[in-house]
């Protein structure tokens, strides 16, 4: 089976698990966002996957989205940076992505304002989603629970920045039964967030290739998938 084949019908497979976890909970499949996560894909499975369906990307860094764009700048899609981003790269990643979903800090929030600013008159604001540490292990990347209504009343006051919601990591756990409290949690954080601020945040970008279900039980707009589609990361 050639590539193109081999993702056309892993995407099918991921859209209809995403059906059945939206049925099983009262919901539309169409309320739920499916981002491929690209990160280490070369650029014809990229391809495949368009030609396949499929519109939203996700890619984790800048350096590598830089190398790929040009093969890629045709499609008409939208391109998400979902890994974790350095301060010193936010002015290039202001300009190349449409949502950059990791913010975890003020100053990074800063640096992507100011540049969004000065590198595109009249462009749509920069959507950005705050992210949310949700377990307490001081190593990983994200807010404390308890610090994100600060940081979302002050991204709020950025000119080139819109804040659409929540992202979150939770542990990788063979059971996703066992996940499901790290999803709930960001949902509720979410919710009380929202009334705090005054405002909605639609997305709960939530859940990944094998767990992806559960977060969709629990409320998630958007979920970043990459093995279950492209198959197993090539290596460098």
């Amino acid at each position: 089976m050639d590539v193109h084949q081999k993702i056309r019908d892993n995407l099918l497979r991921v859209q209809e698990r995403i059906d059945a976890a939206a049925q099983k909970v009262g919901r539309r499949s169409d309320e739920i966002t499916l981002i491929g996560v690209s990160k280490t894909q070369p650029a014809d499975a990229i391809r495949a996957a368009y030609e396949a369906g499929l519109r939203h990307f996700g890619e984790n860094r800048v350096q590598e989205w830089e190398e790929k764009r040009a093969g890629l700048g045709d499609l008409q899609t939208n391109w998400d940076l979902v890994g974790h981003l350095q301060s010193n790269k936010a002015a290039r990643a202001a300009g190349l992505f449409h949502s950059v979903d990791s913010i975890d800090d003020l100053a990074l929030a800063q640096r992507l304002d100011r540049a969004r600013g000065e590198q595109q008159a009249n462009a749509p604001k920069l959507r950005v989603l705050i992210e949310v540490r949700v377990e307490d292990e001081e190593s990983k990347s994200g807010v404390r629970p308890e610090e994100a209504a600060a940081l979302a009343a002050k991204v709020l006051e950025f000119a080139h920045l819109e804040l659409a919601g929540l992202m979150c990591l939770p542990p990788f756990l063979d059971d996703p039964a066992k996940v499901k409290p790290y999803f709930q949690r960001l949902r509720e954080l979410r919710d009380s967030l929202a009334r705090e601020i005054g405002r909605e945040l639609p997305v709960l970008s939530m859940g990944m290739s094998h767990d992806f279900e559960v977060a969709i039980e629990e409320g998630a707009t958007e979920v970043r998938v990459g093995t279950a589609i492209f198959g197993s990361r090539p290596t460098k």
